[in-house]
């Protein structure tokens, strides 16, 4: 049986979606309009509400595409570890997500995401998101709790180090930080 097209709506969807973690990962939530999604998608901010049925459901969307291509890049880094070690699997997922987060879109998007949890629908769609990552890292790498533990919390240090710029700063406490880290 063929491939049913996809409706208009759909792919506009989708489209719209993958604006939005560019445009809400440069302005945040709070201070990007719908208008600004809508143009950089091209349609009309009417259409965007109603695809989404607001500016949380937009941002949700967006965040949940986020974790998405974070799940595929360690997935990706997972499938090049060239040992079965969980160490050597979470290494291999963290060199993918470093080089994820290079798109400084994706990273912001993250960040802003966490500096608007107040909000519970963002709050449960960061929840959701990172839920999935410890588990795709679990499973994937078969690591302990622990070992997933310190995959993510290197994982939001590459966040500060990456958002700050703290490679280019000659200092010791930023060299105390940076040691070892490995960013695109």
């Amino acid at each position: 049986m063929p491939d049913t097209p996809r409706s208009t709506a759909d792919a506009r969807r989708t489209t719209v979606v993958a604006k939005a973690v560019s445009v809400f990962g440069r302005g945040g939530y709070h201070a990007t309009p719908v208008t600004d999604v809508a143009d950089a998608a091209g349609i009309s901010q009417a259409y965007v509400l109603r695809l989404f049925g607001g500016k949380l459901g937009l941002f949700a969307a967006a965040l949940d595409r986020c974790y998405l291509l974070i799940r595929e890049a360690l997935t990706t880094g997972a499938e090049q570890a060239s040992t079965g070690t969980s160490a050597e699997i979470l290494e291999t997922m963290g060199d993918a997500y470093a080089a994820l987060i290079a798109d400084r879109d994706l990273l912001m998007l993250q960040i802003h995401a966490q500096s608007a949890s107040d909000i519970p629908e963002i709050r449960e769609a960061t929840r959701r998101g990172y839920a999935s990552v410890v588990e795709l890292a679990k499973e994937l790498s078969g690591g302990t709790d622990a070992e997933v533990q310190h995959f993510i919390a290197l994982g939001q240090l590459c966040h500060l180090i990456v958002a700050a710029g703290l490679d280019d700063v000659d200092a010791n406490w930023a060299r105390t930080l940076t040691n070892g880290m490995r960013h695109p």
